[in-house]
C-alpha cells in the first residue's frame, strides 16, 4: 500500500455515502453519488421553488456556463468549444447531421468501441455513410497499424474511443488523429471511459471532437454529456439536428430566421436537464480539486493490487501486456457473468459484466481491503 495515494482515498471516502452500503467496484458503469452532487440537486430544487421561471435567466444559464468552463479546464479546451447535451447518442446525431458523406463516405470505427458509435453511422447509410469496422486481434486493443491501413482518401471521419469499455486499453488518440488528418479526415473521440480517471489534453492530441459525460468517472450521474468541438471547426459545421438552444439569440424567439450560435452552443439542440447540470458540475469540481494525475495514480495502484490478488487466487484477468496503456477496467472471463454479478450483489458487492466477462473498476475512493473482499467474493461465487 502506498501511503501517499492511500491518503487520497482516506480524505475523500466520506464524500460518497453509498460506499457505506456496499463494496462498490462499478464506477465504469456509474460513478458513486457524492454529497456535493446531492447538495447541488437540492440547491436546484430550492431555486426552482424560489425563483420559478426566472431561475433560467438569473441562475441556471450561469450554472451551465460554469459547467462548460469546468469541463473545458479538465481537457485543456476553451469554454466556447464545449456543448452540453443529454447523451452521447444525441451528440453523435448532431455531429452526424453536420457531415456530408458524398465525397468521403467512409467512417472508420472499431469493434471495441461502444456500440453507439457504429450504430450512428450504420443508421446513416441512406445518407451515404459507409462503415469500416476494424477488428481486434485479442479483445483488448486495436493496433495503430489497422487504422493506418484503413484510413484513406474516401475516409471522412475516424470515430473511436479513448479508453475501451471492455478492456481498459488507452488508445493513442494523438496518433490516430494524426493519421486521420494526414488523409484529410476528421477525428472524433468518445472519452466517456477516460475523462476524469486519466489526464486528457485535446489540444495536444489535436482531436476535432471529444465527448464525455457525468455518468461514470466524472461523478455527475446520468443525463448530461459534454462535447468539445475544435474552435476552428465550429463555423464549418451546420447541424440539421438542432433546436432553439442552438440559436445565436435564442431568447428573441424569432420564427422567421435561424442564425446559429457562433460557438459550440450551436450543437445544443434543446432545453437541458438542469438538475443533471448541477449534479455534474459538483462531480466535476471533485475531479478538478483532486486532479486527474492524482486520480490516475491512485486508480492505477488499485488496479495493480486487484490484478495481483486475482492472480494469487488462481484467476486470470484479461488485461493489456503493457499496463501503462491500461486504465480503470479489469475484465475477468467467467462462464456465467450475469449469475456471478447477481450472486455478488446478494453479498453486498456491486460489479458489472459484459459478454463473457465480469467487469471490475475500482476508483480513487476504493481501498485495497475492498479489493480483497471482491476477490474473496468472486472465489465463493465461482468455486463455492
Amino acid at each position: 500500500m502506498n501511503p501517499l495515494t492511500d491518503s487520497l482515498t482516506s480524505r475523500w471516502r466520506a464524500e460518497f455515502p453509498g460506499l457505506e452500503r456496499s463494496v462498490y467496484m462499478n464506477t465504469c458503469s456509474l460513478g458513486q453519488l457524492s454529497r456535493r452532487s446531492m447538495d447541488g440537486m437540492q440547491r436546484f430544487q430550492e431555486q426552482w421553488l424560489s425563483y420559478g421561471a426566472s431561475a433560467w435567466y438569473e441562475l441556471w444559464l450561469g450554472e451551465m456556463a460554469d459547467a462548460r468552463a469546468r469541463f473545458a479546464r479538465l481537457i485543456n479546451a476553451r469554454p466556447n468549444e464545449i456543448a452540453i447535451l443529454p447523451s452521447v447518442g444525441v451528440a453523435l446525431s448532431v455531429i452526424g447531421s453536420s457531415l456530408d458523406f458524398s465525397a468521403r463516405p467512409e467512417v472508420v470505427v472499431t469493434e471495441m468501441d461502444f456500440p453507439t458509435i457504429p450504430y450512428q453511422w450504420m443508421a446513416r447509410g441512406e445518407e451515404g455513410a459507409q462503415l469500416r469496422l476494424l477488428a481486434s486481434p485479442d479483445r483488448v486493443q486495436v493496433p495503430l497499424e489497422s487504422f493506418d491501413q484503413a484510413i484513406g482518401p474516401r475516409t471522412g471521419l475516424v470515430a473511436t474511443t479513448h479508453v475501451f469499455f471492455t478492456s481498459g486499453w488507452v488508445q493513442d488518440i494523438a496518433a490516430i488523429s494524426a493519421l486521420a488528418h494526414e488523409a484529410g479526415a476528421l477525428c472524433l473521440v468518445d472519452g466517456y471511459q477516460a475523462a476524469g480517471q486519466i489526464p486528457v489534453d485535446v489540444k495536444a492530441a489535436d482531436v476535432d471532437v471529444y465527448i464525455s459525460g457525468g455518468l461514470k468517472w466524472l461523478l455527475g450521474g446520468p443525463g448530461i454529456v459534454f462535447m468539445y468541438v475544435k474552435e476552428e471547426l465550429i463555423p464549418q459545421l451546420h447541424p440539421t439536428t438542432t433546436g432553439w438552444f442552438a440559436a445565436k439569440d435564442m431568447f428573441k424567439f424569432n420564427p422567421e430566421r435561424f442564425e446559429m450560435a457562433e460557438d459550440a452552443r450551436r450543437f445544443e439542440p434543446g432545453t437541458p436537464a438542469v438538475a443533471a447540470v448541477y449534479a455534474a458540475n459538483a462531480g466535476l469540481s471533485i475531479v478538478e480539486e483532486i486532479g486527474p494525475e492524482a486520480i490516475r495514480a491512485r486508480t492505477a495502484a488499485l488496479d495493480a493490487d486487484l490484478i495481483r490478488r486475482l492472480r494469487s487466487a488462481g484467476l486470470q484477468p484479461r488485461i493489456p501486456a503493457d499496463m501503462t496503456r491500461h486504465a480503470g477496467i479489469v475484465m475477468l472471463p467467467v462462464d456465467d457473468p450475469p449469475a456471478a454479478v447477481k450472486a455478488l450483489k446478494e453479498r453486498g458487492i456491486i460489479i458489472d459484466y459484459r459478454p463473457g466477462s465480469l467487469r471490475l473498476s475500482p476508483y480513487f475512493y476504493n481501498t485495497e481491503a475492498e479489493n480483497q473482499l471482491l476477490v474473496d467474493g468472486i472465489g465463493e461465487v465461482l468455486y463455492g
